[in-house]
């Protein structure tokens, strides 16, 4: 027997792919979209792989890229300088979120174009119709008192400019005061292990407004081949205390 696809068969199909059910479940199957972009914060221990994977775990699509060179602060990434391409992926790509982080010293040391290529980059990703995101630093290890400055900039220019702000820096703070015995640190400035742990939970919670009680303590993804990578091992007792301390930390979350 042979079925007839006539006009009211096609109208059939249409409405059913219409119903509001699967239009969800198509559009919860749409990855959000995030670029990070500044230098070795980000990509020291793989940051952005690390939140993706923390939202694949929770069944999460997080699909992450970064535009990102050592050393290097936002006035050369507006300008091209060191390689860097980022004015080129906001052109050539649609994102939902970009986040961005500078130099360690500029909000200190460099507050002018800390706050001009801040308001620069804020303004062109939200003419792309993405949603600009900072990630505010940390003192170094043998400077914690760096913090407050750091901090004060970082919300100054969110506020200004109508960004999100992640709080990274007084997440390391508050660790350090409750866990002096943790190691946050690889070297005096870049994150270890349980820093960057710490930093990918507080990007999973500001993007997803999620929990993090089931985040594993074994961070995982997988090679181009399909075999388990292992990006981060955490001690149980650190991850849990990070988890919480995350958890507890208030701050505005994108969801």
């Amino acid at each position: 027997m042979h079925l007839k696809w006539n006009g009211s068969i096609w109208i059939l199909l249409l409405g059913i792919l219409s119903w509001p059910g699967i239009a969800a479940q198509a559009q919860e199957e749409a990855p959000t979209r995030i670029l990070f972009v500044g230098n070795s914060f980000i990509y020291f221990n793989n940051l952005p792989q690390v939140v993706a994977a923390m939202g694949e775990h929770e069944g999460i699509a997080l699909e992450t890229r970064q535009s990102t060179v050592g050393g290097s602060n936002l006035e050369q990434h507006w300008k091209g300088e060191k390689g860097t391409k980022t004015r080129a992926m906001l052109e050539e790509e649609k994102w939902d979120y970009v986040v961005f982080n500078n130099h360690s010293l500029s909000a200190i040391d460099t507050p002018e174009s800390f706050m001009e290529y801040g308001r620069r980059f804020a303004e062109l990703v939200k003419e792309k119709g993405a949603k600009p995101v900072f990630m505010m630093t940390w003192g170094y290890d043998s400077n914690p008192l760096m913090q407050p400055e750091i901090t004060r900039m970082y919300n100054k220019l969110a506020e200004e400019t109508g960004s999100g702000v992640v709080p990274c820096g007084p997440l390391v703070a508050e660790a350090r005061k409750w866990r002096p015995d943790l190691d946050l640190f690889f070297d005096d400035k870049h994150p270890s292990s349980n820093g960057t742990y710490l930093l990918g939970l507080a990007f999973y919670k500001y993007f997803t407004g999620k929990s993090l009680q089931n985040i594993p303590a074994r961070i995982t993804t997988q090679d181009r081949n399909g075999e388990k990578l292992y990006l981060i091992f955490m001690l149980p007792e650190d991850a849990d205390f990070l988890r919480q301390l995350a958890g507890e930390y208030e701050f505005e979350t994108a969801q």
